[in-house]
């Protein structure tokens, strides 16, 4: 096996790209803003698994509005008292909408929600989501209560068009990256970026017909659609995000040995492991070093487990994670 990188001197020497200055917090759990929906819709394909709504909230008049940045999130206060007769704690949702707001208009922000409803293995009973059903459950001209923004690392960097970007994204971890990208192609058309979506089905591919269209205006944006538990559509067998950087490795090669490139991942709690792993099994020495520092001991990538990401497998500052 090749010698992988260790040590965490290569993180020291490069601080990685400038991020640009947020505003945070300017409406709290104390003093939250009222916001109105002014749209809900499917960001689904006919007849999905799951059921995710992308939901327009209009801010005006408000601390919050024109204050997101596409990566922030905004919190959202569920209505009612726990068990213990306390307000609901915030529950935090990424925003899905560009900087310069929904339909350009700044004082509308979007997310994307999942309508959380599953059957706990101890009881056989359903657990229905409190904030996402709420949520979804909301109709044009509903208000919800909204705190925020949160976030300040998450983020294209502060001069776009000095980097490409690849970008992983698990079920609504695709939300930061569609604000993202309306703002990079907006202002940037000529930019270079990759997105990886996966999903379960090909019904539950999130924004899918955006980033087609996306990818047929910009020829330097590549559109990787991903599917876990059917074909692909060109016949390929059931994939992972991360199985993306075999399939695609030659495509692939050059972005992620380039000092350019930056790699974001967002989505479900360890897929970040996942593409460590194959991140590790597919890039030379040179090139990964620049996205994770590993540990003297930790050479192997088979070995890696959950823990091990906290104690001696690091991303550097040009690979950006947020998983839930």
């Amino acid at each position: 096996m090749t010698p992988r990188p260790t040590g965490t001197a290569r993180r020291e020497r490069d601080p990685g790209p400038d991020l640009p200055e947020v505003r945070l917090h300017l409406a709290t759990p104390r003093e939250p803003v009222v916001a109105t929906v002014v749209r809900t819709e499917p960001c689904t394909q006919p007849k999905p698994a799951d059921f995710v709504s992308h939901i327009v909230f209009d801010t005006a008049g408000t601390p919050l509005e024109g204050a997101f940045r596409p990566g922030q999130s905004f919190g959202v206060i569920p209505p009612g008292t726990d068990e213990r007769g306390r307000p609901h704690n915030l529950r935090l949702y990424s925003v899905s909408s560009p900087s310069t707001g929904e339909d350009e208009n700044p004082a509308l922000v979007s997310t994307t929600v999942k309508r959380t409803i599953e059957e706990r293995n101890d009881t056989g009973r359903l657990y229905l989501g409190l904030a996402s059903n709420h949520l979804c459950d909301l109709a044009v001209g509903d208000t919800a209560l909204l705190t925020g923004p949160s976030g300040k690392r998450f983020l294209l960097p502060a001069r776009p068009a000095e980097h490409d970007y690849v970008f992983f994204a698990t079920g609504t971890g695709i939300a930061p990256y569609r604000g993202m990208l309306l703002d990079l192609f907006s202002h940037h058309p000529d930019a270079r970026a990759t997105l990886v979506a996966g999903a379960a089905y090909h019904t539950d591919l999130l924004y899918h017909h955006l980033f087609t269209a996306l990818a047929e205006r910009h020829p330097g944006f590549h559109y990787l659609p991903t599917v876990s538990r059917e074909l692909q559509t060109d016949g390929a067998p059931p994939l992972h995000v991360q199985d993306r950087l075999d399939t695609h490795r030659e495509t692939l090669a050059d972005t992620l040995a380039s000092d350019r490139t930056l790699i974001y991942i967002c989505g479900v709690t360890g897929t970040e492991l996942n593409i460590y792993r194959r991140l590790a099994g597919t890039l030379e020495p040179d090139a990964l070093r620049r996205y994770l520092t590993i540990a003297a001991g930790l050479e192997d990538p088979d070995g890696w487990e959950r823990r091990t990401i906290h104690r001696g497998v690091n991303p550097t500052r040009r690979l950006f994670v947020e998983v839930y």
